[in-house]
């Protein structure tokens, strides 16, 4: 395979988002979870690539369940990571401009927002992700939640905020309590990066409308 994948350099050090999320977590999160699914990625492509070369088409479907998987983990991961910032670097501040007035007018405030969002995160079943996500057919924010790691694409959104709801994003800290996790993460979230994100596909879908 000529491309690697490889695991993104943290705009942070693993200590920075304390005290709501402890090194040990981002220790193990970061440096076992997800350069596990970037480990795995590259070994599935790799023997997808060979299957193919081979006209293996059993092995290539046979292939596609562990390259949805850690490449879902793999994309997750990588925006999670820029969703969020420490607070002595605008870690918490909230939207402003027009994401803020997006928000406003697709959920009426962004206390509705976030107790919408911390509900559905709290409700998911086993693992899985709550998203804040861009519909680019309605032009609008929606709160979608997706299973394990499948990325917010595949239902075809724009990921723009993520909520890891997997145990090993939190139990080591909270234990069993999710509610108090996803209350805690608020803190830390890097609207500032969600914001560009926001304006990289509502900018470019309005202009099309046009």
């Amino acid at each position: 395979m000529s491309q690697q994948y490889q695991l993104p350099k943290l705009p942070y050090s693993l200590d920075a988002l304390e005290p709501v999320i402890s090194a040990e977590i981002m220790n193990l999160h970061y440096n076992k979870h997800h350069q596990t699914y970037v480990t795995n990625l590259n070994k599935a492509l790799q023997q997808y690539e060979e299957a193919q070369q081979k006209n293996d088409v059993a092995a290539m479907i046979a292939l596609q369940a562990a390259i949805k998987f850690n490449g879902g983990g793999h994309v997750n991961h990588s925006i999670f990571w820029t969703n969020l910032s420490p607070k002595n670097a605008g870690g918490g501040q909230l939207p402003q401009g027009e994401l803020a007035a997006a928000i406003n007018e697709d959920f009426g405030s962004i206390e509705k927002l976030i107790e919408q969002m911390s509900a559905k995160a709290v409700a998911i079943q086993g693992s899985g992700w709550a998203w804040l996500g861009y519909n680019t057919t309605a032009c609008r924010l929606e709160i979608v939640t997706c299973d394990n790691q499948d990325p917010l694409s595949t239902k075809g959104f724009v990921p723009l905020l993520g909520i890891d709801v997997w145990e090993h994003a939190y139990y080591l800290q909270y234990k069993n309590v999710r509610a108090d996790y996803v209350k805690s993460i608020w803190d830390i979230v890097n609207w500032k990066n969600v914001a560009e994100r926001f304006q990289a596909v509502a900018k470019p879908v309005a202009a099309a409308a046009r």
